[in-house]
């Protein structure tokens, strides 16, 4: 987990060669508990840093994620579309939600390491 990113919002990044992986943290999954639908962008969607991506749906709730840097989504995990449980099993891995090669690199020092991270999610408690 240490070569992730996070954001406030409960998005993990991880950088690539030239593209970034995005999904939601394992406390995100957590808190909304089996999930049962998530909404994707298409492919080639232009995003700034903080736009919303799509929708994650829960039994409980629906949640928006967001892009946690600017660029174009150059894929969508399809797997997720049909089988929704895998961000419940493996977030970090398997369950990777978007993929988007960055306009703006430097925006990833704007995102939290996974210490600060950890101590986000222990002052929202």
């Amino acid at each position: 987990m240490n070569d992730l990113k996070f954001t406030k919002t409960h998005e993990w990044v991880k950088p690539g060669s030239d593209t970034l992986s995005v999904g939601i943290t394992e406390h995100a999954q957590q808190l909304l508990g089996d999930l049962v639908f998530i909404e994707l962008p298409e492919e080639g969607e232009e995003v700034n840093a903080g736009d919303e991506l799509g929708v994650v749906e829960s039994v409980k709730a629906a949640s928006d994620f967001y892009a946690p840097v600017s660029g174009v989504v150059v894929a969508v995990n399809q797997d997720v579309s049909s089988n929704p449980a895998l961000v419940n099993t493996d977030p970090y891995g398997a369950g990777w939600l978007v993929k988007i090669k960055a306009s703006n690199p430097d925006e990833l020092n704007q995102l939290l390491n996974a210490a600060d991270y950890n101590s986000q999610i222990a002052e929202e408690h």
